[in-house]
């Protein structure tokens, strides 16, 4: 055991990780690219973009360059009554390029805190309109982070047992899956919005992240949308995980006409750098809020909002992801990715294989339907870790989410080894 390990374990409380028989814990030295690098100068390719943010690899000089150049004029400031150039900047950018018609920015910390402003914002909307209470409506298997509203729309189960009887009521549309469920949750919507004066529907457009990377029918959610604009919901688009290129286009709400009155982005925002979480709002929400009393107004705040150093960062990184180059990195990634799900289609160990963008998953059959918590998970993990690469399943569901920046030869190494263990089951 090497002393850094020795003393992680004395005083360190991982995430997602049980106080003993998780996963071995890893010291690291550096990373670069595609690559975490071990005390012992272990190359391990990070195959989910470390919980997927670093869209521009690891260590990437311009962003460190971006950090380094703003900390030295103006590291940070309360942003209640002051503004800079760096977050003007991101919101600029943000609302010309967000598929919403977005009219402002709320900045926070992080996905869950996205999240937990949009919900707050849409429950506000209904205030300021004389409406005490709106009914939230959510799809099955959904998750939004952990903290207590982002948990409460999100799935109940293993994660969130010890905190259901604290979670605000929410209705569960059945996953629309195949073309019954999809009737079926439709319906589920449809009667939601019927019997509630006011409602809020909120979603991960086109795939679940954390609830096994399951992607959706893009018609399915177009239909969804209509039905709730014509019910007069407040839809937020959870864009934590899809946004800034993962699902082949800069937004995955691109890919329907309908689109939400709220974003929530997060991870990707800044390159994997620094924390950053922003809620953009179209002029329908923003019009609920446009008072001069204290009693509409949205009194809500983080230390660090609007963080100049973070701010400048997300510039840097968004300026990275719009350039010719990497817009064709996600294409080649994306192509790539769909011909291995032909390769494998009607693989005997495989029960679910599905791509977009350059989202690749691969659910293993198994004989327990056991979620997150199945014990393939772990035999996963460490035949990929033993070869050196880094990809974290969610139960019996291998992801492989790459940097854009990932070479030829490190992406052929992922999906050869993924070839590799389901032949050896």
């Amino acid at each position: 055991m090497s002393e850094l390990i020795r003393r992680d374990k004395k005083v360190v409380w991982h995430p997602f990780s049980k106080m003993k028989g998780d996963y071995p814990i890893i010291p690291l030295k550096a990373a670069k690219n595609e690559f975490l690098i071990t005390e012992d100068g272990t190359e391990i390719i990070d195959g989910i973009s470390s919980w997927w943010v670093n869209i521009h690899g690891h260590s990437n000089v311009e962003l460190a360059q971006a950090i380094y150049d703003q900390a030295i004029k103006l590291e940070h400031v309360i942003f209640a009554g002051f503004t800079h150039e760096p977050a003007v900047k991101l919101s600029e950018s943000l609302c010309q390029l967000l598929p919403n018609n977005s009219q402002k920015i709320f900045y926070s910390d992080n996905g869950s805190t996205a999240i937990e402003v949009a919900l707050k914002i849409a429950m506000q909307f209904y205030f300021n309109k004389g409406k005490t209470k709106s009914k939230i409506i959510a799809l099955s298997g959904a998750y939004h982070g952990d903290t207590f509203g982002a948990m409460s729309v999100g799935q109940r189960g293993g994660f969130t047992t010890p905190f259901h009887p604290y979670f605000f009521d929410v209705a569960f549309l059945t996953f629309p899956d195949n073309e019954e469920n999809e009737k079926k949750s439709l319906a589920e919507l449809s009667t939601a919005i019927e019997q509630n004066e006011s409602c809020i529907f909120i979603y991960e457009p086109i795939v679940q992240g954390a609830g096994g990377m399951r992607i959706y029918n893009k018609s399915w959610l177009q239909k969804a949308l209509e039905i709730s604009n014509k019910g007069n919901c407040i839809r937020i688009a959870d864009e934590v995980f899809t946004g800034f290129g993962r699902t082949g286009k800069l937004f995955a709400s691109e890919y329907c006409k309908e689109q939400a009155d709220i974003i929530c982005l997060s991870k990707g925002i800044t390159g994997g750098i620094l924390p950053l979480g922003a809620t953009a709002c179209n002029q329908r929400v923003i019009d609920a809020f446009d008072s001069d009393n204290w009693k509409e107004a949205f009194l809500h705040g983080h230390s660090f909002t609007g963080n100049p150093v973070i701010m400048a960062v997300a510039n840097k990184s968004l300026e990275i992801l719009l350039r010719e180059n990497t817009l064709k990195a996600i294409a080649e990634i994306e192509k790539q990715q769909i011909e291995l799900v032909e390769k494998l289609r009607g693989h005997p160990q495989v029960y679910r294989i599905q791509s977009i963008g350059t989202i690749l998953a691969i659910e293993v059959k198994t004989s327990k339907k056991d979620g997150y918590f199945n014990s393939m998970r772990e035999n996963i993990y460490n035949f990929f870790l033993s070869r050196n690469i880094l990809l974290r399943p969610l139960g019996n569901t291998i992801y492989f989410l790459p940097p854009y920046i990932i070479s030829t030869k490190s992406f052929s190494k992922v999906h050869d080894t993924i070839l590799e263990f389901l032949d050896s089951l």
